[in-house]
């Protein structure tokens, strides 16, 4: 017996420092740990953070041409506006961390974010080409990128459940905290204001731009409900307006602007179409 238990404890110094480094090898993986956790606590703690990363957009000031002085004032506000749009998304990036599947930060961040992006370079280019050349191309520049980040799915002990999650949600690192979560149960559908019916006469000249922006307008509605009824259970309790609801406005406000331009080359422009640009979902 005495000669025994030297063995066992040997064994047992052996485990416990392979599940150590186990531990260890998870907190390189995920990132960081939480200060002063053990590989134990770790393990009853309900998930691992992890370092969000940074988003980064490519810069638009210095891609536009001379900025006629007429169009100074809205052109400065808008490009301020980008910044405080990716503010706002970094913002939400680190408070967000450990939310959502692995398309999270795409969906729910970077695609907004886009879409954001390109309505506002949109009334950049629209202010300088009302007294300049119109610069082309500037909505190349509306996508943005996630750079050293970790993961945005959190992802706690198999069987545990995690932390501010939803009882059920045991061992779920890829939609953690929103397993049971009615956010998106029951797809409904996505109907949004029409915009044929609210503008005035086309030029000739502009019916073929506008005809085109109108049958996208009816594409992106079809899509965000197929969207709807593709992500059903996922997200918490926002996602459909984060997810869906959100991106598809802002795709809304850029068609409905690109509307609006078309008939104001020949003719006046309409007003206030992208109050028509909010859709809602009807159980």
């Amino acid at each position: 017996m005495s000669r025994a238990l030297p063995k066992y404890n040997k064994r047992r110094v052996t485990f416990i420092g392979g599940a150590a480094a186990v531990a260890l090898s998870g907190t390189v993986i995920a990132g960081f740990a939480l200060a002063g956790e053990t590989p134990d606590s770790g393990a009853k703690n309900a998930r691992t953070l992890a370092g969000p990363g940074t988003i980064t957009c490519p810069d638009v000031r210095s891609k536009l041409p001379a900025v006629p002085a007429s169009a100074k004032a809205e052109v400065d506000r808008n490009l301020t506006l980008l910044n405080t749009q990716i503010q706002e998304a970094n913002k939400r990036l680190v408070d967000t961390v450990g939310q959502g599947g692995p398309n999270f930060v795409q969906n729910a961040i970077l695609g907004p974010l886009k879409d954001k992006r390109v309505s506002t370079v949109n009334r950049i280019a629209t202010a300088i080409g009302r007294t300049a050349a119109k610069p082309q191309g500037l909505e190349a520049l509306a996508a943005c990128t996630l750079n050293g980040a970790g993961t945005n799915a959190g992802g706690g002990a198999a069987g545990k459940p995690q932390a501010g999650g939803n009882a059920g949600n045991a061992g779920n690192a890829g939609n953690a905290g929103n397993a049971g979560n009615a956010g998106n149960a029951g797809a409904g559908t996505i109907t949004c204001p029409d915009v044929r019916s609210k503008l005035p006469a086309v030029p000739a000249s502009a019916k073929a731009e506008v005809d085109r922006n109108l049958t996208l307008l009816n594409t992106q509605i079809q899509e965000a409900n197929k969207r709807l009824v593709d992500t059903v259970g996922q997200g918490g309790p926002n996602f459909v307006q984060n997810a869906i609801l959100g991106p598809l406005k802002d795709k809304r406000v850029s068609t409905v602007n690109r509307i609006a331009t078309a008939i104001g080359r020949t003719a006046a422009k309409p007003q206030g179409l992208e109050a028509l640009a909010a859709c809602t979902l009807n159980k």
